[in-house]
């Protein structure tokens, strides 16, 4: 007899629990597939953000590159002139091939080329030339018209010195 009311304390028991499952089963929500639709969300919502400061930095990198081996260029031409104005022209040739070889509009930069110890004599034996390119990168996928206050480009600049060469003939 004890071990009929155990098995009947058993049986008593687990269809309560199974009672006590099916209720608070029926209660509470299906779950299946949201783990899917969750990861999607915040996936996206992550993502793209990354995915835009990824573009930008690129971007900025590039036009860093594109300045600082656009000056490089450019002073190197430079000293290697003749005159000082074959020396300019030459000057600005490659600082528009540098920036046009990473996509940045050469008509927007600016160009500045000094020279010491005489800024009126740029091409002097053993005298030093400085070209600076200055270029606004536009930051990708802004529209224009999205704020004025928001500054939609970034000034980059890239600097570059060479000293004429004491061998240097030049035109007389």
């Amino acid at each position: 007899m004890p071990r009929s009311i155990a098995s009947g304390e058993h049986a008593a028991r687990s269809g309560t629990a199974r009672w006590l499952r099916d209720r608070i089963g029926s209660g509470a929500r299906d779950d299946t597939g949201s783990a899917s639709l969750e990861f999607v969300t915040a996936g996206l919502i992550l993502l793209l953000p990354l995915v835009y400061l990824i573009l930008t930095v690129a971007t900025v990198q590039a036009a860093a590159l594109a300045t600082e081996g656009s000056a490089r260029q450019a002073v190197r031409v430079f000293v290697r002139a003749d005159t000082e104005s074959a020396g300019r022209a030459a000057a600005e040739r490659a600082v528009r091939v540098g920036l046009a070889d990473f996509g940045i509009d050469a008509d927007a930069a600016e160009v500045d080329v000094t020279c010491s110890p005489r800024p009126e004599e740029c091409l002097r034996r053993r005298g030093s030339v400085t070209v600076s390119v200055t270029v606004a990168v536009t930051l990708p996928l802004l529209p224009t018209a999205l704020d004025v206050d928001a500054p939609a480009s970034i000034p980059l600049s890239g600097t570059a010195t060479h000293v004429v060469s004491r061998f240097w003939a030049g035109a007389s």
